[in-house]
């Protein structure tokens, strides 16, 4: 199956080339979307030889990622892997991501960190933004999804298409997830291990946080009480 790496960067000369590195023996493509980055992030993708996407503005995460998202849809990939910049996600768990997906088990498959709940397990101001939101999807759609906020997550074809016209601005991990499981997709999860960040800081901080938890909380709320989505995707 044609499988494609999405990876948004803003700012992560330090970590790109260790991560693209571990790429090494993977048969995947990639593609990294570089998020109108002030430092190096281009010259990486260029010593390397993937191929990027270079924005001539900002996008947040959420615009970066489904500029990825539109490219694997336009050029017909079976399977998209997203994997955060920053180095935290390994590489060497895509096989156990999209194993799901080719064997038809799933739609969407997220690398959870709090199933075997070794290595590094984020800030505790994190931990506590999971916590809450673990228990609000469990709350609303009798589903528990242990590490709601993770990137590291592989969709099919039916996904990437309705991603690519569709995908929240901020903070999309959890809003996404209510979304397909809204409309019965299937989502899992698979035990990954994730490291901590080694070069650049985060762009969350305590504040963000309660911002975070506040507007996607309302975003998951309104998208739950309407139903113009399941038509779109069962269309797909």
């Amino acid at each position: 199956m044609k499988k494609l790496a999405i990876i948004p960067a803003f700012n992560e000369e330090g970590n790109l080339g260790v991560l693209i590195e571990k790429f090494k023996d993977i048969d995947i493509d990639i593609l990294v979307i570089n998020d109108c980055s002030t430092d190096k992030t281009i010259d990486i993708c260029k010593k390397y030889g993937v191929k990027y996407i270079d924005l001539p503005c900002n996008l947040g995460i959420g615009g970066a990622v489904q500029t990825g998202y539109k490219y694997a849809a336009s050029n017909n990939y079976d399977i998209a892997i997203q994997i955060d910049g920053d180095g935290q996600h390994n590489p060497h768990y895509i096989n156990d991501l999209v194993s799901p997906i080719i064997n038809e088990q799933a739609d969407m498959v997220i690398g959870s960190r709090y199933i075997a709940k070794e290595g590094f397990q984020s800030t505790f101001i994190r931990r506590v933004g999971i916590k809450y939101f673990t228990r609000l999807i469990k709350l609303l759609l009798k589903k528990r999804i242990t590490d709601p906020t993770s990137g590291f997550r592989a969709c099919n074809r039916r996904v990437i298409e309705f991603f690519s016209g569709k995908y929240p601005s901020d903070y999309p991990e959890p809003e996404t997830i209510v979304t397909l499981l809204r409309n019965e997709l299937k989502v899992v999860e698979v035990p990954v291990i994730m490291n901590s960040r080694e070069s650049g800081v985060s762009s969350i901080n305590k504040i963000k946080a309660v911002y975070y938890m506040i507007k996607v909380s309302l975003a998951i709320l309104i998208d739950y009480m309407r139903d113009n989505n399941k038509e779109i995707i069962q269309k797909i």
